[in-house]
């Protein structure tokens, strides 16, 4: 009998005994049984009392769900419902199935999966390969870190490509430095990757995870995020278990660590991450760092493990040019199964200088939109979608920002410009440097100086704003409104 284990090798417990609940009843774990049904049933009122009509009719009224092993697995009839609820309401469907499944929201185990081109098939009649090949998978911080070549692993499990990256010349240099960590015999054993959000930097990092997972070379991979690192570590601490911490990642034949400006001022983890970094170097291991941040900028890091993060391959990834974005649009239109006209193509690439997450969060809009008025993608109905996303021709400036902040927090430029430590100042503040940051030119000390701040406080302000976003709490939904708001009076993106 084989037990699939977790990521640190612990047995896994049903969900209700995970989240320290009364184990559930046999029946809610049967599959697509009559209570499954009924459950669905309250979970689907919970969710019209929650969402405007025409949004539960197109995305939640298609819908079929059942339980697996504790977890509500919802089947969505297409690979962009299924990618759009994974992305949008995955908060929502929890808070929705909680009382229901008798749950804390974030205790309940989702699954959005692609259903069957059958659909009159019963689900026994699929396979278990057919099932894992369906199953998006959740957002998740970390994948599997085993002691053996990774048989269990999935290429599933890795959200992104090389196939479905668009390379360009603001991105080249990464793109191939990342394809030759993956060569066996490659010359890069150490990358660090830095750019402003939404410009590719996890599709990278995943793009070789993935890439080393599917070829037979049989490579021992981890992708952490560096607070995901922490957090394990933190956890090892208190379970006495440090050596056994170190041991599994010390098996690593790869380390693809993720925003590692999370590391300063931390130097309990700055120093594990050395350990790891050093250990896995001098064994001819490979790594790849990414970061908001260069190296340089970075502050309070021990300068050995900058050193280490300059050994290799230094590189940035900027915005993408015009021909880059016509390519990105095509592709992301493939991806949602629709046909994209070139003039609609041509207008949306011209428009959108942001980053990919602007094009992505433009184009579902306008298919949103289309599939409501039951009409195709045309250029009347992309300009009125445009009106919302690229209403200026560049980049807001930072009295531009600091202006939509205050708007948008109910505060005055003169409490952002004080030292007030009041919760809402220093998250205004936090907004304006994460923003200013991704939207223009300035560097950290300009941003800084403009509040009379160093450029390290600006540093950790917007490392602060970006673990929010990445969590799916409620500070973090409500920092994701607040840019989404101030993005799209500017403008811009939503950057979710």
């Amino acid at each position: 009998m084989i037990i699939e284990k977790s990521l640190w090798g612990k047995q896994k417990r049903p969900l209700a005994q995970r989240a320290g609940n009364p184990p559930l009843p046999e029946s809610a774990l049967s599959g697509y049984k009559a209570p499954m049904r009924d459950q669905w049933a309250e979970i689907s009122e919970n969710l019209k009392k929650m969402l405007d009509s025409g949004v539960f009719k197109v995305w939640i009224a298609p819908l079929r769900a059942r339980l697996e092993d504790g977890a509500l697995c919802l089947a969505a009839p297409n690979a962009f419902m299924a990618g759009w609820l994974e992305s949008r309401m995955l908060c929502t469907l929890r808070e929705a199935a909680a009382p229901v499944l008798g749950l804390a929201p974030e205790a309940v185990d989702l699954r959005i999966e692609i259903a069957g081109n059958d659909r009159n098939a019963a689900p026994e009649a699929a396979s278990t390969a057919d099932l894992a090949a369906r199953v998006l998978p959740r957002r998740q911080a970390s994948l599997p870190m085993p002691a053996v070549a990774p048989a269990f692993r999935r290429e599933a499990a890795w959200r992104y490509r090389f196939e479905d990256f668009v390379v360009g010349p603001s991105n080249s240099v990464a793109v191939a430095a990342a394809q030759d960590v993956c060569r066996s015999g490659g010359d890069v054993r150490t990358l660090f990757v830095n750019s402003a959000s939404g410009l590719g930097k996890t599709h990278l990092a995943q793009a070789v995870g993935q890439s080393l997972s599917r070829n037979s070379s049989g490579a021992r991979v981890a992708y952490l995020t560096a607070e995901e690192f922490a957090s394990r570590f933190v956890a090892a601490l208190r379970s006495h278990d440090v050596e056994a911490f170190k041991g599994r990642l010390r098996e690593l034949d790869v380390l693809l660590l993720e925003d590692v400006h999370f590391f300063q001022g931390k130097e309990k983890m700055q120093d594990m991450a050395l350990a790891v970094v050093k250990n896995l170097q001098a064994r001819g291991g490979r790594v790849i760092f990414t970061s908001s941040f260069s190296p340089r900028e970075l502050q309070r890091v021990d300068s050995q493990l900058v050193s280490h993060f300059c050994s290799g391959i230094l590189t940035n990834m900027g915005r993408p040019d015009e021909e880059m974005r016509r390519h990105i649009l095509t592709r992301k239109a493939r991806s949602f199964q629709v046909l994209l006209p070139d003039s609609v193509c041509d207008l949306l690439a011209s428009r959108l200088r942001g980053d990919v997450r602007q094009m992505e969060s433009c184009l579902n809009s306008l298919i949103f939109k289309a599939r409501l008025l039951n009409c195709g993608l045309n250029l009347d109905l992309a300009l009125e979608v445009l009106n919302q996303y690229a209403g200026v021709e560049c980049g807001p400036d930072l009295p531009t920002i600091i202006r939509l902040v205050c708007e948008s927090y109910g505060l005055e430029e003169r409490q952002l410009c004080s030292r007030s430590r009041r919760r809402e100042c220093v998250l205004g503040r936090n907004t304006v440097y994460y923003l200013a940051r991704k939207h223009t030119e300035l560097s950290l000390e300009e941003i800084g100086g403009t509040f009379n701040r160093r450029h390290s406080t600006v540093i950790k302000g917007i490392t602060s704003v970006e673990r929010e976003l990445s969590k799916e709490s409620s500070l973090g939904r409500q920092i994701a409104r607040a840019v989404d708001l101030i993005e799209r009076n500017a403008g811009l993106s939503a950057a979710q």
